[in-house]
């Protein structure tokens, strides 16, 4: 049976199982009041099906989702290098995952791009076929280790150091686990067989540093990506402009060395733990803004992850970026305040939104300012937990709870709701993890209310 076409928000389980013959295993359910099992969530069976399909891992293949998008469709808008869903299916020059999963799967490339179960099912189905290419036969094929060749290949970097970056990095996301959009992978010892690869130098190791940014990784863009300049003598550097990449770290990095982007930024900073990579000198111009007399005078600093969800802006990534930003501005005499240090969507004429509402800007500039301190506290509760909020406010999502004697780490302060608790009534709230946060009320941190040199949210 071919299937050419599907219609908006339909679910593809039935559709798959007339293509293939195989009948979806669904992940465990749980058991519902009365004994009826709960029906799996629709992206837990997406990975079922799609991994029963092809013979493919299936946290390997959450793991890949994860690493490219936190398993979200972003409302079926392309990512800035042109990839489509969760799993990041592209169809530009030089990366051809959608056109492969569409010939392989006889899904239409309007499903592929827009439906969440078409997606992962492509996805699986190019890795399989990379596998296949790769020699893994059915006894191996159950060792997620052999995988990491087709894992990089999926990554469709040209370099080696990039290749490595994206493979790395999906089985550093197996090797400590995850949880994202109702699905749980938990963390176990790997051992990836990245073959040729091995030799790849690391980014950031020895022999790749940026000679303009000492903490820095190099991978240079395509020469055909910027204009090579020598600034500040041709040019003088004025501003910084921030931006969301739309994307992954190791995903805009790649980008950036393909000669079709048209596109390139001078750092890119990774999500979970800040690492930063540069694409092009300082000195040349990167082509980032939109506005030809900004580039020329900016540096542009891209930052991993997408401007509808906030879960990318880390603490870590927020302070490795002001370090950046603070020995640029430093650097070049920039003042460290709104007017030079900007938005992407700022510039005259953007077209773009980044780095987007959810960006802290007060938080990022008393860091750039050098408030840079990093508090901590005693969870003292009025049970054996204490929950934690979204926000800073009791109106806010519980997503956790801290038990009662846990040390915690305090990135920044906020005001919010009015609290009343074992250290009296406040409005002050801690900032504990990315969008984390306890009542002051509940924190014994030292000082009453604010502490000193630790930033403002």
């Amino acid at each position: 049976m071919s299937v050419r076409t599907f219609h908006g928000g339909r679910l593809l389980l039935a559709l798959t199982t007339a293509l293939t013959g195989v009948v979806a295993v669904a992940s465990p359910a749980v058991a519902a009041p009365g004994g009826t099992p709960a029906p799996a969530a629709p992206l837990a069976v997406a990975f079922d099906t799609a991994a029963a399909r092809y013979d493919v891992p299936r946290d390997l293949l959450v793991a890949l989702g994860y690493a490219e998008s936190r398993l979200d469709m972003h409302a079926s808008t392309p990512s800035a290098a042109g990839g489509h869903g969760l799993m990041h299916l592209a169809s530009t020059p030089g990366v051809r995952t959608l056109d492969e999963a569409a010939a392989l799967t006889r899904l239409s490339p309007a499903a592929l791009r827009t439906e969440p179960a078409a997606n992962v099912l492509g996805a699986a189905a190019v890795l399989r076929s990379y596998a296949d290419q790769a020699g893994l036969t059915a006894a191996t094929r159950d060792d997620v280790n052999v995988w990491y060749g087709p894992v990089a290949r999926y990554g469709a970097s040209s370099e080696a150091p990039v290749a490595r970056l994206y493979a790395d990095t999906v089985y550093d996301l197996l090797r400590v686990g995850f949880t994202g959009r109702g699905e749980a992978v938990a963390g176990r010892p790997v051992a990836p067989r990245r073959g040729g690869l091995e030799r790849a130098a690391v980014l950031g190791g020895i022999g790749t540093l940026s000679t303009d940014y000492g903490p820095a990784a190099w991978a240079p863009a395509s020469t055909s990506n910027y204009t090579v300049a020598s600034r500040p003598g041709s040019h003088p550097v004025t501003h910084i402009v921030i931006h969301t990449a739309q994307g992954s770290y190791s995903g805009t990095v790649s980008w950036f060395q393909n000669p079709a982007a048209q596109a390139s930024a001078h750092y890119t900073l990774r999500s979970s733990d800040g690492a930063v990579t540069q694409s092009v000198r300082e000195k040349d111009i990167a082509w980032h803004a939109g506005n030809w007399t900004y580039n020329t005078q900016s540096i542009g600093i891209e930052h991993e992850g997408y401007v509808d969800n906030p879960a990318w802006l880390t603490d870590a990534m927020y302070r490795a970026s002001a370090a950046l930003t603070r020995s640029l501005a430093t650097k070049y005499g920039i003042p460290k305040d709104r007017a030079h240090i900007i938005a992407h969507h700022e510039v005259p004429g953007a077209t773009h939104t980044d780095p987007g509402p959810n960006w802290n800007w007060t938080y990022y500039l008393q860091l750039v300012n050098g408030v840079t301190g990093i508090g901590s506290g005693t969870v003292i509760a009025s049970a054996s937990s204490l929950n934690v909020r979204s926000g800073p406010g009791v109106s806010h999502p519980v997503v956790g709870s801290v038990t009662d004697g846990a040390t915690v780490a305090v990135y920044c302060q906020a005001v919010g709701s009015t609290v009343t608790g074992p250290y009296g009534t406040t409005a002050v709230w801690n900032r504990i993890g990315t969008n984390r946060y306890v009542s002051d009320a509940y924190l014994l941190t030292g000082h009453d209310g604010y502490i000193p040199n630790v930033p403002r949210c």
